[in-house]
């Protein structure tokens, strides 16, 4: 019978260094940019990003335009000069980003209920039942008793705070039957050793774009608003990948 082979004591190390290294694919690019400040993204069309695909909504029918003969206005013209305002596809806009968030919830729920039941049976019938029906110990007097306490409490309390401000130039990538325009905007910012991403994404009505060529962000419907970043201070606050994987698989 063969005698297993002891375990070299660098196999464990091996194996975590091989899950690490073949579990994130971007390890050996941070590897490779220890010591180096943070690359930025470099500039695309968004509409040949993975992942983009095109808002398709219901629509209503499209009205044609109508021109009246011997006069300067144009059905559906928002100005008798030329409109500045962002209206094709490639055209560029403002988003006034304005973000606050404020929640401040709390429930406090308690319940008691007491319940009582007893029933006895005296004189001559008690006395009977305790000679001929009850065993031994058992008395008619004390034929039925019940009692039933129940409690239940609970405390939840919820409190949030989130702002952000600032602005972002978007692009229309895309122009809907109805007019509506589909716009996205991507704003990257490196200090030092550190990228901050700003992402903005939306359908944008062009009756709200303003006359400087800028529109509030509570205006864009199905709005998609990210900001974060990447870099030193971003990995620090991250948890290692053995935590992360830890994390997944443990039950308890």
């Amino acid at each position: 019978m063969k005698s297993l082979s002891p375990i070299k004591p660098f196999a464990p190390l091996a194996l975590v260094a091989a899950l690490a290294l073949g579990g994130c694919g971007s390890t050996l690019d941070r590897l490779s940019s220890v010591g180096q400040a943070p690359k930025l993204n470099p500039i695309a069309d968004p509409t040949a990003q993975p992942g983009y695909k095109p808002v398709s909504l219901p629509m209503p029918a499209p009205e044609p335009v109508a021109y009246a003969p011997n006069s300067l206005w144009r059905s559906g013209s928002r100005a008798f000069f030329k409109d500045q305002r962002a209206h094709r596809i490639g055209d560029i806009l403002t988003v006034k980003v304005q973000f606050t968030d404020k929640a401040n919830i709390a429930n406090d729920t308690k319940r008691t209920r007491t319940e009582g039941e007893n029933t006895s049976v005296g004189g001559v019938p008690g006395a009977a039942i305790d000679q001929f029906l009850l065993p031994k110990g058992t008395a008619a007097s004390n034929l039925i008793a019940n009692n039933t306490t129940s409690s239940a409490e609970g405390v939840g309390t919820v409190k949030r705070s989130e702002e952000l401000v600032t602005n972002i130039a978007a692009v229309v990538t895309q122009i809907l039957p109805n007019g509506n325009m589909v716009v996205e905007g991507r704003q990257e910012v490196r200090v030092n050793f550190e990228v901050r991403e700003l992402i903005v994404a939306g359908i944008v009505r062009p009756e709200d774009i303003g006359a400087d060529n800028t529109i509030e962000s509570t205006k864009i419907a199905e709005a998609r608003i990210a900001y974060g970043g990447r870099g030193q201070l971003t990995d620090v606050q991250q948890p290692r990948i053995g935590n992360q994987i830890i994390d997944v698989l443990m039950p308890f």
